[in-house]
């Protein structure tokens, strides 16, 4: 009999089938919607973010930009808003969800003016529709900053205390506070959260961008009648940004942790558990490829941590001892090794060397020559290297 693998995962009490989360965004605007990826079983959901009814919101057409290599989507820009929808359209979908699906967690995302009885309001009203949880977005980077919120709270750790303690005054919930990438450090908004008392956090945001210009009409992309501005950066491509902050507000000692960026399958959100998530937001990726691609992330998840005899909460924080300063880490020198007989002889690792590096390689006859008195162990020629024919096994005396 095949041992159960356990990919639950508990944050701030509540617990969540498995730790695939849908981020606030698009693929959480409706109920119905969020109910249909609860069917092919996701863990939870963070509602598309709520706002006061007197905030009007317009989006403009298009809003989504991509950057592709080969037609593969490596990064993604949208400058959408907030939802349009108002909390009578909200509140009595957040109950059908939670009566339909009770062992789903879901979290409702709030922003609103800068004014005490506004997020008191909006957080008493989406706690009491169900909503097991709050995420404050002091986030977005985008339209709403130009208002004096989203980002521009986040990037002002005073607001960020300030908010988050009018919230905690109302909050019968567990309430997390949304981190902005578009700062030097996250350090001091993380430390404000958490004197107001935050739960826990939420990281990252989008990372302001902008994604290009067509060179043909000058157009800076994506164009509104030949117009752009600056949106989120999202996709694969932000994922090291994301583990990088991350990691930084687990080596603080944040204990909740939710993790967002780049999250594409089942090893992506392994590295964001590692280093302190307890659950891991999905954005991008659903709306490239829809919700049925949680099936094959649960069921990747649960072979690897059969094979690692794991469970989920086991992974969380696990690798966080790893990171250090850079004087800490070791000066024992490490040289390339070449396995000639994966080699192809293209010769992109000795250009790179050559043109980049510190010339240790060379060809002769279409065979790959090391000069190990030459070698620096920068590590360039494994990257360049299309077959794995180089790799960092070889050591020798610490310089």
């Amino acid at each position: 009999m095949s041992k159960i693998i356990d990919l639950s995962v508990t944050q701030n009490g509540i617990t969540f089938p498995n730790p695939f989360l849908l981020a606030s965004a698009p693929p959480t605007a409706y109920g119905e919607n969020i109910m249909r990826a609860f069917d092919h079983g996701w863990g939870g959901a963070v509602l598309k973010t709520l706002k006061p009814d007197f905030m009007d919101i317009k989006d403009v057409t298009p809003r989504f930009a991509t950057l592709k290599d080969k037609n593969k989507v490596l990064g993604f820009q949208n400058f959408e808003l907030v939802t349009k929808r108002s909390l009578a359209d909200w509140l009595p979908e957040i109950e059908e969800i939670k009566k339909k699906y009770p062992k789903q967690g879901l979290i409702g995302s709030i922003m609103a003016d800068i004014k005490k009885e506004s997020w008191q309001e909006m957080a008493k009203k989406v706690q009491g529709a169900g909503c097991d949880g709050l995420e404050l977005n002091f986030s977005c980077p985008h339209g709403m900053p130009e208002r004096g919120i989203g980002a521009a709270i986040g990037q002002d750790p005073e607001l960020v205390e300030q908010i988050t303690s009018w919230v905690k005054e109302v909050s019968e919930v567990p309430v997390w506070v949304k981190i902005t990438p578009n700062i030097a450090t996250p350090i001091p908004q993380a430390e404000a959260a958490l004197r107001a008392g935050a739960d826990g956090l939420a990281a990252i945001n989008t990372v302001q961008c902008l994604m290009g210009v067509d060179v043909e009409n000058f157009n800076p992309l994506p164009a509104v009648e030949g117009q752009t501005t600056y949106g989120g950066y999202s996709g694969r491509a932000v994922k090291p940004i994301g583990l990088r902050i991350v990691s930084q507000l687990g080596k603080m000692g944040v204990k909740s942790i939710s993790g967002i960026g780049g999250v594409s399958d089942w090893k992506d959100a392994v590295e964001y558990m590692l280093l302190g998530s307890t659950t891991v937001q999905v954005c991008t990726e659903v709306m490239l490829r829809g919700y049925a691609i949680v099936d094959t992330m649960i069921d990747q998840l649960t072979d690897y941590l059969g094979r690692k005899e794991m469970s989920a909460m086991d992974l969380v924080g696990k690798a966080l001892p790893s990171i250090t300063s850079h004087e800490s880490l070791s000066r024992i020198h490490q040289i390339v090794r070449h396995e000639p007989e994966q080699c192809v002889s293209c010769g992109r690792c000795v250009i790179a060397c050559s043109d980049s590096g510190y010339s240790a390689l060379r060809m002769l006859n279409r065979e790959i020559l090391l000069e190990t008195e030459k070698c620096d162990g920068c590590s360039l020629c494994t990257h360049v290297c299309p077959t794995g024919s180089m790799s960092m096994q070889g050591a020798c005396a610490r310089l």
